[in-house]
């Protein structure tokens, strides 16, 4: 609308936000989300983007060093402040339960990385990187698979090195700040799309929620433009801003090729299970975020202290990226697993969500040519017809970050 363009926004669900939601359903008055997300401080499109609509990231975001410590202290903390390499050079000097083999041999991957200018053999996987930077299998499973799962959401076997490299870049060497965490500390409908939605309004736009935009409308709207190249439907435009699979079922017939590319797309899950804690005396997490020792049989890799981001006090909420298996196991386990990591006794579970299509699988390859069958689908569809998302080609995997800056690139396609 910035651009001058009249917006018409259909949106299936009755509640904005896709993925990053509220949900109905409440603890201590406070709605749980659709997943715990978290952000980094090198998405700098999106921190933008909620100041346009009304948002104050260092309001409802808590700010903190990236820290990726166990319950015990084990792991890598960077300090507060200073310049990237700086920061990462004495987080690394100072992790605890890492040897000085584990240290040197990581120091010397990460400098050469910077020297290749953190790209790789785009066929490579993160496993593969790993093994090729010698890196020890210590520093493996305490930071580069739970970084990697956490940014890609695909296994270290599967994913692309070029693109985790391409995530490491920005979060560690792109500015200060880049590699602080942001945690949301209100429900996800506060946190930005309530807001989005009343700056749309105001705007002008006409808003329809709850109604699916279908293959009819589709046809409909193009045969309006057909019919008006001279009238007022020569300048128009249709942007897709929906999940791959809904723009390959709506695409299916006037642009078949581009359709099957985003059907083709192979997806992963996430599960977050919202645990209650009924210790007594119990007052929370040592810090809003813990690492978990992560395996077959306790998947989680994080825990959040929701107490200390929400007010929801005695919530955690426990992260499995790459989930595999069904809800009830996965929240069994992940109960388990919390419960002896981090020493509590009485955990009932409230609530879990297992997004089976949660993001796309970051293979290698992402970053390659149109016709190679990794790559994802281009932003045009057909003509005056669009497609915005994360899973939309572009250097970033399945973030709100890659999501925002997809938004700005069809944004500058339409001039």
């Amino acid at each position: 609308m910035q651009a001058g363009w009249q917006v018409e926004l259909f949106e299936a669900a009755h509640e904005a936000g896709g993925r990053a939601r509220s949900l109905d359903q409440t603890f201590a008055g406070v709605p749980l989300d659709n997943g715990q997300h978290i952000l980094l401080g090198a998405y700098r499109d999106t921190l933008a983007l909620m100041r346009t609509v009304g948002i104050n990231p260092d309001e409802v975001l808590l700010r903190m060093p990236l820290d990726l410590r166990t319950i015990d202290g084990l792991g890598l903390k960077l300090p507060a402040g200073g310049l990237a390499s700086w920061k990462l050079l004495v987080g690394v000097a100072l992790a605890k339960g890492w040897s000085a083999q584990d240290k040197w041999r990581l120091l010397r991957a990460c400098w050469h990385w910077q020297v290749a200018n953190f790209t790789c053999d785009a066929t490579w996987s993160v496993s593969q990187l790993c093994a090729a930077s010698q890196l020890t299998p210590q520093v493996v499973c305490e930071l580069i698979e739970p970084l990697c799962l956490s940014a890609l959401n695909t296994s270290l076997q599967c994913a692309s090195a070029a693109v985790f490299l391409r995530v490491l870049h920005d979060a560690m060497f792109s500015g200060a700040g880049s590699s602080d965490l942001l945690i949301p500390k209100t429900d996800l409908g506060k946190l930005f799309p309530q807001a989005s939605l009343q700056w749309l309004h105001l705007q002008g736009a006409q808003l329809h929620l709850g109604k699916r935009f279908t293959q009819e409308d589709l046809a409909h709207w193009l045969t309006e433009s057909d019919e008006g190249l001279s009238t007022k439907f020569v300048n128009r435009a249709l942007v897709l801003a929906c999940p791959a699979w809904e723009a390959a079922r709506l695409t299916q017939s006037i642009a078949p090729v581009w359709s099957a590319k985003a059907q083709a797309l192979v997806h992963t899950a996430i599960a977050t299970v919202y645990l209650q804690c009924h210790d007594g005396g119990f007052t929370g997490l040592p810090r809003p975020m813990v690492a978990l020792h992560s395996h077959a049989q306790a998947p989680a890799q994080f825990a959040f202290d929701r107490s200390a981001l929400c007010q929801q006090h005695g919530l955690l909420a426990a992260v499995v990226s790459a989930s595999e298996g069904e809800r009830e196991p996965i929240a069994l386990q992940v109960q388990q697993q919390v419960a002896e990591q981090l020493g509590l006794k009485h955990l009932s579970v409230v609530q879990t969500i297992v997004e089976k299509r949660a993001t796309f699988a970051c293979l290698p390859n992402t970053f390659a040519a149109p016709q190679h069958a990794s790559a994802r689908p281009d932003a045009g569809v057909a003509p005056q017809i669009l497609a915005c998302g994360d899973y939309v080609r572009g250097p970033y995997p399945a973030t709100l970050e890659g999501a925002v800056r997809s938004g700005q690139q069809v944004v500058r396609h339409l001039g």
